[in-house]
């Protein structure tokens, strides 16, 4: 009797060193999945927070334009997004857009010199190439154009994917940091 129940407590111990491994990989790449559906959505998060704010923010500040990059990333340092160390403010790229007779959205050749200015561009000609009329952000790794960012898995040897999609927001501009009364630009 005591024999058989070392024997069972033998073949208990050989199956679960059999199926902790697979356990373990099972567990890991459920944490990785949940990393990577968790980067998703911030990265497409700090990409309508920045929008948002670079609607009504003066692109002409530039400290501005820093802490604005910053609150989107949910930080007040200059740390990269929680989890993504990959992602930080540099990342985020802000380009200010016309759009033309056709509907046609094209960046800027030249920013105007302030908010003011750009009000005064759109009410001469709403359609014309120094009219600001909205704002796209985008997170883009280093490169040129605007390659997508790369994802580092924690674990390697899991298969997922090496990029995260491209996030991007498009928001119509707003004040642009414009106030009434503002001083013309210098």
């Amino acid at each position: 009797m005591a024999n058989e129940r070392a024997r069972q407590r033998g073949a208990t111990l050989v199956e679960f060193g059999l199926a902790l491994p697979l356990l373990l990989l099972l567990l890991l790449a459920l944490i990785e999945y949940g990393r990577l559906m968790f980067l998703r959505n911030a990265v497409q998060e700090v990409s309508r927070r920045a929008a948002r704010a670079a609607a009504l923010t003066d692109f002409s500040d530039a400290a501005a334009m820093q802490q604005l990059r910053l609150r989107a990333l949910l930080r007040g340092d200059q740390d990269a997004l929680p989890l993504a160390p990959q992602v930080g403010s540099a990342n985020i790229r802000i380009d200010y857009l016309w759009m033309d007779a056709a509907g046609n959205l094209q960046p800027l050749p030249l920013l105007p010199a302030c908010p003011l200015a750009n009000r005064i561009n759109c009410a001469r000609e709403a359609q014309g190439a120094s009219c600001i009329r909205f704002v796209r952000v985008r997170l883009c790794g280093s490169g040129p154009g605007c390659p997508p960012l790369a994802y580092q898995p924690l674990v390697p040897g899991i298969p997922v994917p090496d990029s995260l999609p491209l996030a991007s927001t498009l928001a119509p501009a707003e004040s642009l940091g414009y106030v009434p009364g503002q001083a013309p630009c210098p």
